[in-house]
C-alpha cells in the first residue's frame, strides 16, 4: 500500500515542500526514513510510533519505509512529525484525509500524540500558497503565525485525538478546528477552517506590529547635541553606517538607542522579509504579527564570530542578519574581538552572508544599517575637555586601542562623529524631538522611493558604480571640493564613494536638489577619524 502527503522544511529561511511518501509492504515489522533525514528526523520513528498507540490507532506490523523526497535535499527537524503519523494512518486505511494534494501538514508530536509548534511556519505556508496549496494543517500555537499570510486556509489541532473528535462535540474546547464526520473505520476527516476568534482574519490576515510611539525612547529626553541629531538624521534617512566617538558620559549609547524612533516603518515586503528571519531563528512570538518596526539588534561584545554571522550544526541567522532592515548596534566597538569584526566587512559590502556546510549552502539577508560607539582611547578622555579628568593613556596603548578596527571597517562606516561634552543647560530651549527628525527622514525617504521606483535600490546608500554616478552627479565646484579632500586625507575610494553618498542623502533632507559643495563639505566633515589621524600624524613628524 502507498500513500503520499506534504509537508515542508527550512532552507535556510526560506519553505520548500517535501513529499512524505509512505509505503507498507509485507515483511518483519520495521520503519525506515531515507531521503536525507538528520538525527531528529530519524528519532520521529520512535515518536510517530508511541503517539499512534497512545492515540487508540494501532500502529502497522508490517514494514514501513517513509520516504522524504527530493532524495538530495537534506531535512532536518521535527516538522514531519505529523505528516509521517497521518501518511501511516492514512496508508493502513485508518483515516481518510480530504484532497491531500493541496494541503500542506505540520508539527511536532508528543509521546501522548499532542503537537508542539515548530519554527520557521511563516515560510513554508508562504511557499505552500505560493506552490498553490489552499489549505495547512499544523499546531494550534502556531495558527497565528501561519494566519499572516492571506489566501491559504489554515487548520489547527491541539492533540492527534482532535482528528477522531466531532468539532462541535469537543466539550469545553471552542477552539478546535479539526473534526470527524463519523467514528466508523475508516475515519472520513472533515477539516474546518480556524474559527474567527483564535486569528482575527479568520482565512489567514496580516496583522501588523504597528510603530507605538508611547514605547520608543525620544530625543527630546536628550538635552542639546544639535550637530549629533543631525549626524542622525541624516543616517537614518540614508540607512548609512554611523559611528559616535566620545569619552564617558556623553550620551553616545542614549542617542543610538534612539535611532528606532526616527525610522520609517517597514514596507509590506520588508515586513514580510525581516518576519520571516525572526521565524527562521525561533524569535517570532505568536502577538507579535508581522514586525513592522525596524529591529534593533545590540549584541554583547564577548559575542562570537557564529553569533554574529550565523552557523551551527544546523545554521540559523546571526545577529546580522536578524537586524535586516534595520539597525545593528555594537557598543563600545573597540572591546569587540578583531576577528568578529573583520567578519562585518563582507556583509556590509554584499548584504547578506553566506554559510557553507558539507551537504548543503546557505544565505541569509543581512541588509543593516551599522551604528556603533567607542570611546577615543582605553581611559576615555583622550582630548576630552573635562574639567577634572585627564587622559592617562600613553601613545602606543592609544594607537593599540584603536588598531582593533581595521582601515578596511572604518572605511565603510560613512559616518563618523565625535560627541563633546554637552553644555547646554537643561531648560534654556526646545530639544529637537524624534518626531522633528522622522518627519525629515520620511521626507527623504519619499524622494528615494520615487528616484529608486525602477531600479532595485531603495537607500542612497546602497548605490554603488555607474549609478551612484548617475544619481549622485557633481558640479565642477562639488567635484573639485571632494577630489581635494580625497588628495589631502588621502582617502580610499571607498571613502570617496561613502562621501558622495553621504551628500546626496544631505541634498534629499533640503528637498532633493543637485548637490552642492555645501553638501561636499558636510559630509566630509562627518568622516572625524580621518581627519583626526591626518593631523595626529602631521604633528608626529613636526
Amino acid at each position: 500500500m502507498y500513500g503520499k502527503l506534504y509537508s515542508a522544511c527550512l532552507y535556510g529561511i526560506d519553505g520548500v515542500m517535501i513529499q512524505v511518501e509512505v509505503d507498507l509492504a509485507n515483511g518483519l515489522p520495521q520503519t525506515s526514513i531515507i531521503g536525507l533525514p538528520d538525527s531528529s528526523i530519524r528519532e520521529s520513528v520512535e515518536r510517530v510510533r508511541a503517539a499512534i498507540k497512545n492515540c487508540g490507532y494501532t500502529y502497522p506490523l508490517q514494514r514501513v519505509t517513509v520516504n522524504l523526497a527530493p532524495a538530495d535535499l537534506r531535512k532536518e527537524g521535527a516538522a514531519f512529525d505529523l505528516a509521517i503519523a497521518l501518511g501511516i494512518l492514512t496508508t493502513s486505511g485508518q483515516l481518510i484525509l480530504p484532497d491531500t494534494k493541496r494541503l500542506l501538514i505540520i508539527g511536532e508530536l508528543s509521546l501522548d500524540g499532542s503537537l508542539r509548534p515548530v519554527t520557521g511556519v511563516l515560510s513554508m505556508v508562504e511557499r505552500a500558497k505560493r506552490d498553490g496549496f489552499q489549505g495547512v494543517l499544523l499546531p494550534l500555537e502556531n495558527a497565528p503565525e501561519a494566519a499572516l499570510i492571506g489566501g491559504i486556509e489554515i487548520y489547527s489541532i491541539r492533540h492527534l485525538n482532535d482528528l477522531r473528535d466531532s468539532a462541535a462535540g469537543v466539550e469545553g474546547n471552542s477552539e478546535a478546528v479539526v473534526g470527524l464526520g463519523a467514528t466508523a473505520a475508516p475515519v472520513h476527516v472533515e477539516l474546518e477552517r480556524l474559527t474567527d476568534g483564535i486569528i482575527p482574519a479568520g482565512k489567514g490576515g496580516r496583522s501588523v506590529n504597528r510603530l507605538n510611539e508611547d514605547q520608543l525612547e525620544d530625543y527630546r529626553d536628550v538635552i542639546g547635541q544639535q550637530h549629533i541629531k543631525r549626524a542622525l538624521t541624516i543616517a537614518a534617512a540614508g540607512m548609512h553606517n554611523i559611528m559616535l566617538i566620545g569619552p564617558p558620559g556623553t550620551g553616545k549609547t542614549m542617542l543610538i538607542k534612539r535611532l528606532p524612533s526616527i525610522l520609517p516603518e517597514l514596507t509590506e515586503q520588508e515586513s514580510l522579509e525581516t518576519t520571516k528571519i525572526f521565524s527562521a531563528a525561533g524569535k517570532l512570538k505568536q502577538a507579535d504579527g508581522l514586525l513592522r518596526r525596524r529591529p534593533f539588534r545590540s549584541p554583547h561584545h564577548t559575542i562570537s564570530q557564529g553569533g554574529l554571522i550565523g552557523g551551527g550544526t544546523i545554521p540559523k541567522p546571526g545577529e546580522v542578519s536578524l537586524a535586516h532592515r534595520g539597525i545593528l548596534f555594537l557598543d563600545e566597538l573597540p572591546e569587540f574581538s578583531r576577528s568578529v569584526l573583520e567578519v562585518l566587512r563582507q556583509p556590509m559590502e554584499d548584504h547578506e552572508v553566506t554559510i557553507s556546510r558539507a551537504r548543503a549552502v546557505f544565505t541569509y539577508p543581512a541588509r543593516f544599517m551599522l551604528a556603533c560607539s567607542m570611546n577615543p582611547c582605553p581611559c576615555g578622555y583622550y582630548g576630552s575637555d573635562h574639567p577634572l579628568q585627564r587622559c592617562t593613556c600613553s601613545l602606543q596603548r592609544i594607537s593599540a586601542y584603536r588598531s582593533k578596527i581595521s582601515g578596511p571597517l572604518l572605511d565603510r562606516i560613512d559616518i563618523q562623529v565625535e560627541v563633546p561634552r554637552p553644555k547646554e543647560i537643561p531648560g534654556a530651549s526646545e530639544p529637537l524631538s524624534s518626531g522633528d527628525m522622522r518627519s525629515e527622514v520620511e521626507a527623504a525617504r519619499d524622494i528615494q522611493l520615487k528616484r529608486y521606483r525602477n531600479t532595485s535600490f531603495r537607500w542612497n546608500s546602497e548605490l554603488y558604480g555607474s549609478a551612484l554616478r548617475r544619481f549622485a552627479p557633481l558640479n565642477p565646484e562639488a567635484a573639485k571640493l571632494l577630489h581635494a579632500t580625497l588628495d589631502a586625507l588621502g582617502l580610499s575610494m571607498r571613502a570617496y564613494d561613502r562621501i558622495l553618498k553621504l551628500s546626496r542623502t544631505i541634498a534629499d533632507l533640503e528637498g532633493g536638489g543637485d548637490i552642492s559643495t555645501s553638501h561636499i563639505a558636510e559630509a566630509i566633515q562627518y568622516r572625524q577619524l580621518d581627519i583626526k589621524t591626518i593631523v595626529s600624524d602631521e604633528a608626529g613628524s613636526m
